[in-house]
């Protein structure tokens, strides 16, 4: 209620969309940071004419409803992303500005500006005060996002009580410091915000804050201005006493006057009539640029045709590498293929190696470039690439080392909710990274990522099975990748047809026995090649072993049981072993080789031999009853 007038003024006289066709590619794209006010972005579709109708309205938080408690990408035409977990809004729509900046100075030529839209954010208190917003808005600023435009619901309450409880900062000097364009207005006059908008469309260098002083629960004669307006429901002698107020009738309860409805619902001819000129557009930038215009049309579509899946690398049992170095002869061999794959890292690309060495930086100046500096800020990366991905037209993919997956969980897991098949690349996968000790070794992170549904967690054992990430990751359309490569080098020795490989099942017979096996030693990564060396003893011993490597668990459970059970038989002894945790391993042996503690700081090789992550060690596991 406190939020309408700047909503109004942003939907009505600024926000260049069509309700017929929610994802027109050079739409606007709006997003509500502040996810708990919902129903403000419910009720300005159903306003404009989306496919929300009234009964969605009345169904509010319900079951299986199009108006779930906070917006959610996948079930409501309109809303771009899911937001709730605040500060998440803002941070990604960093990436949706990154994204139209990119396809802009890639596509865009002198008298053909064919990707030109603005990306408008409204945040709250409360995404202002989560770390992540500060991540994403220094790296907006040193960019010069200058078509994200953040409307700040300054109502000075959060859930708690008065927002000065916790909030004393200097928002303005915060935000200006972030080398933002920053406007104060009054949030409750839809003139000035109006104004404040126009001119901040004007400011092309910057990204702009407009903090708008607003009163949370607008209207209500007892709650407004007051936490009880935040959480709660105003119950039914106040939404009476509230209507009163307002001069909105009684009856019926959920009343549309006609003369504002046809106001809004004038969106939908403004709305086709943008779209149809677009259109004339682009079949005059098809003409002029033929071929520019039919890459647009391919990035816009994900459509990559074949050649990039002829050019995938594939490795030979000489060849002896870190599946790091293999991620990034896959990057390079594709990137020509897949020209609107963007990315980088939180300052560690010498040591992930994702940088597309042929294609340029991303900077303020030169916004064509595709290898992105995120700095030391792994949330706001992750939140980044998933904008990127979201926007459409583009693949964000961003890198750091796996134990870092703590800072950026939450956009990790958005995405999987989302179903937005951004790529992100984790090296240094285990304590095999060596001596920089238990502060950067893994141990349970493997565990915590595959716990979240819907992320492809994708841990190579060679350089084979790498390229077969990779392709997945591209391939994919609903489903987040989660690469986790290794710091150390590791023979090849999965099969070197990696367009028809086994690894895209998630697990598979890697190894047969000589015979049927009395033993199944199960590997992923770093460790499969353990696993071979310790069948090697097992057999010398006259027990036959099979051995298994299962890169994705998502993936193998997506099998059909009978593979699943070719693969793991049911009365046959299994060794799980990982360089981690063996929590969850119980789900697929009976007997884990792992690590349950924290790492220590020497070479790699050694901590693994401390750890018994080793041919012998398995061995003897293997054999115990």
């Amino acid at each position: 209620m406190g939020a309408a007038p700047m909503a109004y003024a942003l939907w009505t006289r600024h926000l260049q969309h069509n309700p017929k066709n929610p994802k027109w590619f050079n739409r606007d794209r709006f997003i509500l940071s502040a996810g708990h006010g919902s129903m403000l972005i419910y009720s300005l579709l159903y306003l404009t004419g989306y496919d929300l109708p009234l009964s969605e309205i009345k169904n509010f938080r319900q079951l299986h409803s199009k108006t779930p408690g906070h917006p959610e990408n996948f079930a409501t035409h309109g809303v771009e992303m899911a937001t709730g977990p605040l500060g998440q809004g803002i941070a990604q729509s960093v990436g949706f500005a990154i994204a139209e900046k990119w396809l802009a100075a890639t596509f865009n030529k002198p008298q053909h500006q064919i990707i030109d839209h603005f990306t408008y954010v409204i945040v709250s208190d409360g995404d202002l005060m989560e770390g992540v917003s500060s991540e994403a808005g220094a790296i907006a600023g040193h960019l010069g996002l200058g078509k994200l435009i953040v409307l700040y619901d300054d109502n000075d309450v959060t859930l708690d009580g008065p927002a000065s409880l916790s909030f004393s900062e200097n928002i303005e000097l915060r935000f200006r410091s972030f080398n933002w364009d920053v406007r104060r207005v009054d949030g409750m006059d839809v003139e000035a915000v109006d104004s404040a908008l126009r001119e901040a469309r004007n400011e092309t260098e910057k990204p702009t804050l407009i903090m708008a002083k607003t009163i949370i629960g607008y209207g209500s004669p007892n709650r407004a201005g007051t936490s009880e307006a935040h959480g709660k429901a105003l119950g039914a002698d106040e939404v009476k006493a509230t209507k009163e107020r307002l001069g909105i009738p009684l009856e019926p309860a959920f009343y549309v006057d006609d003369a504002a409805l046809n106001h809004f619902r004038e969106a939908l001819s403004k709305g086709e009539e943008a779209e149809q000129k677009w259109h004339e557009s682009f079949k005059a930038y098809e003409f002029a640029y033929p071929e520019d215009a039919r890459a647009l049309r391919n990035a816009i579509s994900g459509e990559y045709g074949k050649e990039w899946l002829d050019k995938l690398p594939s490795f030979t049992t000489e060849e002896k590498q870190a599946t790091r170095q293999a991620s990034s002869k896959v990057i390079n061999a594709i990137a020509p293929y897949v020209p609107n794959l963007i990315g980088g890292s939180a300052d560690l690309s010498e040591s992930t190696l994702t940088t597309q060495k042929q294609s340029g930086n991303f900077t303020k100046e030169n916004p064509g470039g595709r290898n992105i500096f995120f700095g030391v800020r792994e949330h706001a990366m992750i939140a980044a690439v998933n904008g990127i991905t979201l926007h459409g037209g583009a693949r964000g993919y961003g890198g750091s080392f796996f134990c870092f997956t703590d800072y950026c969980r939450p956009a990790i897991r958005l995405a999987a909710l989302m179903e937005t098949p951004s790529i992100y690349v984790f090296t240094h996968d285990s304590v095999g990274l060596g001596e920089d000790g238990p502060t950067h070794q893994p141990v349970e992170h493997l565990t915590a990522m595959r716990a979240i549904p819907n992320l492809n967690v994708f841990r190579p054992a060679d350089g084979n099975e790498t390229t077969v990430g990779w392709k997945i990751a591209v391939q994919s359309e609903k489903t987040p990748t989660l690469l986790v490569l290794t710091r150390q080098a590791l023979p090849t020795l999965t099969p070197a047809d990696v367009k028809k490989h086994p690894a895209e099942k998630g697990a598979y017979v890697l190894q047969e026995g000589s015979s049927k096996p009395e033993v199944i030693l199960i590997g992923t990564g770093s460790e499969v090649s353990v696993c071979v060396k310790a069948k090697e003893l097992l057999e010398a011993d006259g027990i036959t072993t099979r051995v298994v490597s299962m890169p994705s668990w998502l993936l193998f459970e997506r099998q059909s049981v009978e593979y699943r059970q070719s693969v793991l038989p049911t009365g046959v002894r299994t060794v799980s072993v990982e360089a981690g945790s063996t929590m969850a391993w119980p789900r697929y042996a009976e007997l884990q080789v792992g690590i349950d503690r924290f790492g220590l700081s020497a070479p790699g090789d050694q901590v693994l031999k401390e750890f018994g992550i080793t041919p012998e060690h398995v061995a003897e596991v293997a054999k115990s009853r």
